[in-house]
């Protein structure tokens, strides 16, 4: 398929059914040799491929190495992990592509949208294979770490890509071959990260790219699912809340997308404003609105100029009961029980209203300053689950809030 005058295009699989993958070996090899040295090419490249190389070639990659200092901390990688929406289907993700590396001769990667290797699995003998390119979890496999390779060009192209042998840039990688295709949120078309399978050069073979891009859309078709439910159970929340509204409302997830409606003329999404806060916003399609946090989202409520909104959060942390967490406002309230970690988080939030940075909150909670990426990823889950209630940079309760707590709740946070 690769010939001067008929190049295989993106999407396409490096080699054809028919295609002899040794001979195309050699003269991609040939091909690759003469772009390295500046020299005419016995034949072109696949434009994704030639776009790629050149891309590499002005950020300065090495052909022979690639990158060094690639590797992100284990700490980093946790919090990557959890942060990232993939696991929501990482089990679709591995049991979607389980034939391809059950034999033992590929492995199955899956990484986010800088390139950063997030998972990875296979039999031991490919993996230890993989290790010795740096192939690994926390590895950066993005075009200006290691060149043109499935991962960082599916990134850099937005579709799904076939590198086999010399395709790729760095040249310790041109006995292998990789299938990589992105996967993108459902809601926003951002891309999350890439699926990727790889293996020896010789295992290639044309129906992967096929597979590998049906599983990247099971995947999405998964992550639109869950975010029904999501709004599933928000609008369970929301609707009770919205009974005693005395006014037009709506309740929406924390990207605006609509979950139930309350006299106002029905939509699918609101425009936000770009860090929402409880208390009032103006909204183009609104106007003057009173924020509510709710559990995964937003009350917005038409303003009504004698009725402002106050976010009361009541801190039940103490003694031998489950921690509990009370938001009330002007239409209704909801009830979240924290972790216990949380629970110490939020008490840490209470007794600092100003905000703490994620090193003086990894201070308090560890008696050092350098568990911040804990820090983040535990703030991270906590304002999923707390809506507009708490704030980042520095990390606190968000304006608008009043706090109370159980065992003293004669004293206000007022904010």
């Amino acid at each position: 398929m690769m010939t001067a005058t008929s190049p295989a295009r993106a999407g396409e699989p490096a080699v054809g059914a028919g295609d002899d993958p040794r001979h195309y070996a050699a003269v991609l090899a040939a091909v690759y040799d003469a772009a390295m040295s500046g020299n005419r090419p016995p034949a072109r490249p696949r434009d994704v491929i030639g776009e790629s190389w050149r891309r590499v070639l002005h950020a300065g990659v090495d052909p022979e190495r690639g990158s060094a200092e690639n590797l992100i901390g284990a700490a980093d990688l946790e919090a990557r992990r959890a942060q990232s929406p993939l696991t929501l289907v990482l089990d679709d993700l591995t049991g979607g592509l389980d034939a391809v590396i059950a034999d033992g001769d590929n492995i199955l990667v899956i990484a986010d949208a800088a390139g950063h290797v997030l998972w990875r699995g296979g039999q031991t003998r490919v993996l230890h294979r993989a290790d010795r390119l740096g192939f690994v979890e926390g590895a950066d496999w993005g075009e200006r770490s290691v060149g043109t390779n499935a991962i960082g060009t599916a990134l850099m192209s937005g579709g799904p890509v076939q590198v086999f042998s010399a395709e790729h840039f760095v040249r310790t990688h041109h006995t292998w071959t990789c299938t990589g295709a992105p996967i993108r949120d459902p809601r926003t078309d951002a891309v999350l990260g890439v699926v990727d399978v790889s293996g020896p050069a010789a295992t290639i073979h044309p129906t992967t790219l096929a597979l590998v891009s049906a599983v990247a859309k099971l995947a999405e078709s998964q992550l639109r699912e869950h975010h029904r439910r999501r709004l599933d159970e928000l609008r369970a929340i929301a609707a009770p809340i919205l009974a005693r509204s005395s006014g037009p409302a709506l309740a929406v997830d924390a990207d605006g997308w609509v979950a139930a409606v309350d006299s106002v003329a029905p939509c699918s999404r609101l425009a936000l404003p770009r860090s929402p806060q409880p208390g009032r916003a103006w909204l183009h399609a609104l106007g003057a609105c009173e924020f509510e946090p709710l559990p995964g989202g937003w009350l917005v409520r038409v303003a009504d100029d004698r009725d402002p909104t106050t976010t009361l959060v009541e801190l039940d942390l103490a003694g031998d009961h489950p921690p509990t967490v009370r938001v009330s406002g002007a239409t209704g309230s909801w009830t979240h029980r924290p972790s216990p970690r949380h629970a110490e988080i939020l008490a840490l939030l209470a007794a600092h209203p100003d905000g703490l940075s994620a090193a003086a909150m990894s201070e308090q909670l560890f008696g050092t300053d350098d568990r911040t990426v804990t820090v983040r990823a535990e703030m991270s889950r906590l304002r999923r689950s707390l809506g507009g209630v708490l704030s980042a940079n520095p990390y606190r309760f968000a304006p608008g809030v009043d706090i109370t707590s159980v065992d003293d709740s004669a004293r206000s946070l007022d904010r």
